[in-house]
């Protein structure tokens, strides 16, 4: 897998931790080895600008993500052919601020987003109750997995 990580954010983070969760998430969801994602790190000034040119919202956002290929989920027996899953932007400023109203760590909040992230680009999507039950509900079950504990509770806006 491909995975590039561009940090603009002026935070540290770590990188090698998301890389990881992405590998594991990409291989649990049966994504084929070659496929190339992109992970950038924005700070709060590129992250709001963002969220208003896409989503037509106010303010900077935690996650955005930007599917390319329109990639869905495999199986064992017939895996997600290889391609460009897309891009997704993490906002760290913005994933501090939740942590800490959490109660959970800026990196656990990270990998929840990154885990949010890529199911969005793997076509999933939380607009009606049964698809939010369905994305979220496969979300902590991925991270928690990755995690070898539960998952932190979701915090995204």
């Amino acid at each position: 897998m491909s995975i590039e990580i561009n940090n603009e954010s002026g935070v540290e983070v770590r990188e090698e931790e998301i890389v990881k969760l992405i590998r594991h998430i990409l291989t649990q969801m049966h994504v084929h080895p070659e496929t190339e994602v992109s992970i950038i790190m924005a700070d709060v000034e590129n992250m709001e600008k963002l969220h208003l040119e896409w989503m037509d919202e106010p303010g900077p956002t935690d996650v955005l993500s930007f599917p390319m290929d329109e990639l869905r989920p495999g199986t064992p027996e017939a895996p997600t052919p290889a391609g460009l899953l897309g891009d997704i932007v993490l906002c760290p400023v913005v994933a501090q601020e939740q942590a800490v109203a959490a109660g959970h760590s800026m990196e656990e909040e990270l990998l929840l987003l990154t885990t949010h992230g890529i199911l969005h680009l793997l076509g999933y999507d939380h607009a009606e109750p049964e698809d939010k039950e369905e994305m979220f509900g496969l979300q902590r079950e991925l991270l928690s997995s990755y995690l070898g504990k539960e998952a932190p509770r979701e915090t995204m806006k």
